[in-house]
């Protein structure tokens, strides 16, 4: 991650996902909301979806760590070399991209069987999130104080979203918890940008890094990463709910498994009401 592409990876992993849960989430409360109360299960989109995302988290962490072993400097799966320890920061990311891998291969095993219990999927997720932030703690120690203060920055946004993660665990289909956990993913994703622009300019410049200045402009700048992660969160779900109104407004059955139960009753009435008077 030495590079200005290496924080600009993960940062668009991050930022996609974000925007990912943020969508579904929206979709899956659409789809409660307009449920009787005794068919409050999985949607059948959801199925779907959680398919697709747990295969995608298996294969971005595949891919993370392939390329941290393998790069020409790469430590090649070696960890010691003699007598020395072999490119401990490749192995370090390689250790976070493994955690993401395990909660991918959860959510696919949760969705599929019932055998796994509820909530796992979220606790593992929490679990990865929580080794990232644990491992990039002690990631900037002995560096620049830029540096060292800009990579703590992007703790509060991991640690936040495993704590929120978390809770879903025992507060499941919280609407509210899922959009925060979202918001935190587009803001880890944003803020890894930060980084790379910072440390790694495309142009001009290099950053002084043991400037006062420059670290109170990083810290007003992540609250203004928030703030767009606030606005995108916000903005994308009133797009998709917005979306899924007309659709329903139209008299439409929205392909993915929601269904107009309200016409579908006033049919089934009206009927009835055509058989009583024969």
């Amino acid at each position: 991650m030495a590079n200005f592409g290496g924080h600009a990876i993960p940062g668009s992993f991050f930022f996609l996902y974000g925007v990912w849960l943020t969508v579904k989430h929206i979709l899956h409360h659409y789809w409660r909301m307009h449920q009787p109360k005794h068919r409050q299960g999985m949607a059948p989109f959801l199925k779907k979806m959680h398919y697709f995302e747990g295969g995608l988290q298996i294969f971005a962490a595949s891919v993370g760590i392939l390329v941290e072993q393998f790069v020409p400097d790469g430590p090649h799966a070696h960890l010691i070399s003699g007598r020395e320890w072999v490119k401990l920061m490749n192995w370090q990311h390689s250790t976070m991209y493994l955690f993401f891998g395990i909660a991918g291969v959860t959510l696919v095993a949760s969705t599929a069987s019932k055998l796994v219990p509820v909530g796992v999927d979220r606790l593992i997720l929490s679990m990865a999130l929580f080794v990232e932030g644990f491992l990039f703690y002690y990631h900037v120690s002995m560096r620049p104080h830029l540096d060292a203060h800009i990579h703590t920055l992007l703790l509060v946004a991991v640690f936040g979203g495993a704590a929120s993660t978390m809770l879903e665990v025992f507060k499941r289909h919280n609407i509210i918890l899922e959009l925060l956990g979202a918001g935190f993913f587009i803001l880890q994703g944003t803020w890894f940008y930060q980084i790379g622009f910072v440390l790694y300019p495309l142009s001009g410049p290099q950053w002084e890094l043991e400037q006062h200045d420059n670290i109170m402009f990083v810290t007003m700048c992540f609250c203004w990463h928030l703030a767009v992660a606030v606005l995108l969160v916000t903005s994308t779900s009133f797009a998709v709910w917005f979306m899924l109104r007309r659709l329903s407004s139209n008299g439409r059955d929205i392909e993915i498994g929601m269904r107009n139960t309200s016409s579908a009753s006033n049919s089934q009435k009206f009927l009835l009401e055509e058989s009583e008077e024969e």
